[in-house]
């Protein structure tokens, strides 16, 4: 007889690459919502560096409707911001989730490489929705010294050491308005793991110390962290294994077991579990969510191995192969609909919905 379940709120997962359109061969709208709902996540929020940056509406358009007529999830999307694109603010803002500002190394033209260009953004981004920066190292006090200025929302990407979550709660005991995120491959995995893992820990910001992992985790404890986000970033075995290989790694079906087992470790509150992956993401950037027909069943007790010849995403690889992991999604609602069951997607392309916005 099968142990009971347990219910717990569909996540929202608010950093994703889904590399759609553009880089299909890594990924696309079909088999990331498919991955996504393997992973417990009802709903994702898709970056804005296809090889196409999505930096005008025209982009932004295009975009829509591919998920459109792929996704099994739901999904909302965020606007790039480059050099010179302040006036498209206007033509997307009640559209998208956010401004996605990369302060950090990246491709393309969305890396905003000056000062007067920031401050250009943060100015003409007005409808109350969170610019999201990648910011590492001094760019995160550059960051919150706008942030001081300006007084509009900010959600710090991939925070990954002790000193930037220092700065950030510094801010917060200040009353700022900012927020920040955490990914599973800087809360289980060190810079003492590229050893073994070669290409396949190689992402950005790069895997840090044993310290600035202890960091991350009592921040994530005491509050300081406001979400866990996957940062999925699919490359295929052959680019990871190249001389030069891209920056990223998956984890939309790897975060919820993670912290499953953290929780059965004693180090996560489940509690605490749904507040950084689902309760936090809707309230930070505003999205209406059915939490009451959006939902997951859950067996606590289940352990077993992660594989990369079981996984739903296109890139087929994992950093955690062959974790032995405890807690496993059973059965994903979404919208009252049953859309996955026992590693079977349900749902039918088209499914997924453009999330809607509070703001």
């Amino acid at each position: 007889m099968d142990r009971k379940l347990l219910k717990i709120p569909g996540m929202i997962d608010v950093h994703v690459h889904l590399r759609d359109p553009g880089a299909t061969h890594k990924e696309d709208f079909y088999t990331g919502t498919c991955a996504a709902l393997a992973g417990g996540v009802t709903t994702i929020l898709d970056m804005p560096n296809n090889p196409i940056p999505i930096v005008s509406q025209k982009s932004l358009k295009e975009k829509m409707s591919v998920a459109k007529d792929k996704a099994v999830c739901d999904y909302g999307f965020y606007f790039g911001a480059g050099q010179a694109n302040f006036e498209e603010h206007l033509k997307v803002g009640k559209e998208v989730c956010g401004l996605k500002v990369y302060l950090d190394s990246t491709h393309g033209p969305l890396l905003v490489k000056d000062l007067a260009t920031l401050m250009k953004h943060f100015k003409y981004w007005s409808f109350g929705k969170p610019i999201c920066v990648h910011a590492e190292d001094l760019s995160v006090a550059e960051v919150l010294g706008l942030v001081a200025i300006y007084q509009k929302p900010v959600h710090f990407c991939h925070i990954s050491q002790a000193s930037e979550i220092f700065l950030i709660q510094a801010a917060k005991e200040k009353k700022l308005p900012v927020t920040c995120e955490v990914t599973p491959h800087h809360l289980f995995l060190t810079e003492n793991d590229e050893a073994s893992l070669g290409p396949y820990a190689k992402m950005r910001p790069p895997l840090r110390t044993k310290q600035d992992q202890e960091a991350l985790w009592k921040a994530v404890n005491n509050g300081v962290v406001d979400v866990i986000a996957s940062d999925h970033a699919p490359h295929t075995v052959g680019e990871k294994g190249s001389v030069n290989p891209p920056f990223g790694v998956p984890g939309l079906e790897t975060t919820l077991p993670l912290l499953l087992t953290a929780v059965s470790q004693g180090r996560l509150t489940l509690e605490r579990l749904i507040e950084l992956v689902s309760i936090n993401p809707a309230r930070i950037f505003g999205l209406k969510t059915d939490l009451q027909n959006t939902y997951l069943e859950v067996d606590l007790e289940k352990e077993w191995v992660i594989n990369n010849t079981a996984l739903a995403t296109k890139c087929g690889w994992s950093p955690f192969d062959g974790w032995k992991v405890r807690g496993k999604v059973r059965k994903v609602y979404l919208r009252g609909m049953k859309v996955f069951e026992d590693g079977e997607v349900l749902a039918r392309p088209g499914f997924g919905r453009l999330v809607i916005h509070e703001n």
